[in-house]
């Protein structure tokens, strides 16, 4: 080997101030690993001996973690491949104060154990005034399973059969019930089912009446369903599954149950989903009848599903904070859309790409809302560019329509023009 192409030694490299820090954030095995790989490039000659610490450097990866944040300009504002919703400020701040040693099950004025997660607990049963009892657990599947366990295991479960319904990866709302022991009773049609058709059922074996909010289809043309308040008198817990995490009316989602209102009309017990348009963590929220709740959060299999002191965290802070991404989205005013749209068109086209702002529509995704189209706005980009965006720094995720590749400004915050107007540029280079 040529003297001038010697491999610096590795703990010489290792030593430098940059790596020192980078192995403090990634850890030291990582980045001994960056140094190893660029020491073989010397040897390889690919790069100068001298240039040793600088392409481990960049060989290092951002993060600790392998996941990597994503701007989401799909059209979907909660996108279930992109992890939902993002988090508010707010509860990222709370994430990182309950990263540490905390008081989740402490009460710091006496020294005694206190309620796991009290402040999250009080957050929601203020956000929601008509629960008698609140509880969560660590998503809406696990607040079904929790509720058919402690109120029906070896009973059964009486469900339209227009809502036995598939909640995506191939899990279905029948299996995941009969998984905990309970029996399933069918009533009615795919798309017809009445009151006599529950009322007939009922009987000693009845553990609950359940409702399921069909948030990922839609069934039209001649059908009919039985509303909460008609199901109150059947003399046996009505249990509703909302699903998407609304909790009060939403003018803009008028098909699309809000807790509130379910509870108003009579359902003893309401499950929901905390990382849809609740905007914040996955969770499941459990709401309703005091001594139902209560039931359900003594019962040994709640230990099992109960959430993380991070979860507590965000939930609470979601709750009490500003309003969440997801909300902004849902509300963004398409004049503002337009125009954000024509400045980063205008200045790509201004550097040579082939841009447009053009007018579309945007959907709530995430099993929520559906059929409800939002007016968005989007810049129109060749389709060639949809893989170099994905793999930039950011990754940029749009969709292809047309033969076009759009990005969705709906879901994507102001403050981001500037790194999208970055990746594109990048991308086309």
């Amino acid at each position: 080997m040529d003297p001038r192409r010697r491999v610096p030694r590795t703990d010489a490299v290792l030593a430098d101030p940059r790596l020192v820090a980078a192995a403090e954030r990634l850890g030291r095995p990582a980045v001994k690993d960056a140094v190893v790989n660029a020491q073989q490039r010397v040897r390889q000659g690919e790069i100068e001996p001298e240039d040793v610490a600088d392409a481990a450097l960049a060989a290092l990866p951002r993060h600790a973690t392998s996941l990597r944040p994503v701007i989401n300009m799909t059209g979907v504002l909660l996108h279930t491949n992109l992890g939902r919703a993002p988090l508010s400020p707010a509860a990222v701040e709370a994430v990182t104060v309950a990263a540490g040693a905390t008081d989740v099950e402490f009460d710091l004025a006496t020294g005694a154990r206190a309620r796991r997660g009290r402040g999250a607990v009080e957050a929601l049963a203020l956000a929601v005034p008509d629960a008698e009892g609140v509880h969560v657990v660590n998503n809406n599947a696990a607040a079904l399973v929790l509720a058919a366990t402690a109120l029906a295991a070896g009973r059964e479960i009486v469900i339209s059969r227009g809502e036995l319904v598939e909640i995506g990866d191939g899990f279905r709302i029948p299996d995941l019930l009969v998984s905990t022991g309970a029996r399933l009773r069918e009533v009615g049609t795919t798309n017809r089912t009445a009151l006599a058709d529950y009322r007939d059922v009922i009987g000693p074996e009845t553990g609950f009446v359940l409702k399921v909010h069909p948030s990922n289809f839609r069934v039209e043309g001649f059908t009919g369903s039985v509303e909460v308040a008609e199901l109150t008198g059947l003399g046996v817990p009505v249990v509703v599954d909302i699903g998407s995490g609304l909790l009060d009316r939403d003018p803009l989602l008028p098909e699309e149950p809000d807790a509130g209102s379910v509870l108003r009309a009579g359902a003893d017990l309401v499950t929901a989903s905390g990382d849809k348009l609740l905007g914040g963590p996955q969770a499941g929220l459990l709401l309703g009848r005091r001594d139902l709740v209560e039931r359900l959060r003594r019962h040994p299999l709640a230990r099992a599903l109960r959430v993380d002191k991070l979860t507590l965290a965000a939930i609470e802070a979601t709750l009490r904070g500003p309003e969440p991404p997801v909300r902004q989205a849902l509300h963004a005013d398409p004049i503002l859309l337009g125009e954000r749209a024509e400045a980063l068109a205008k200045a790509l086209c201004q550097a040579g790409v082939d841009a447009a702002a053009v007018s579309t529509e945007a959907t709530v995704g995430g099993g929520g809302a559906p059929g409800v189209r939002l007016p968005s706005v989007a810049v129109s980009l060749p389709e060639r560019l949809a893989a170099p965006l994905r793999r930039g720094e950011p990754p940029v995720v749009g969709r292809v329509e047309g033969g076009r590749l759009l990005l969705d400004l709906r879901a994507v915050p102001p403050d981001r023009d500037g790194e999208v107007l970055a990746a594109v540029l990048t991308a086309t280079s």
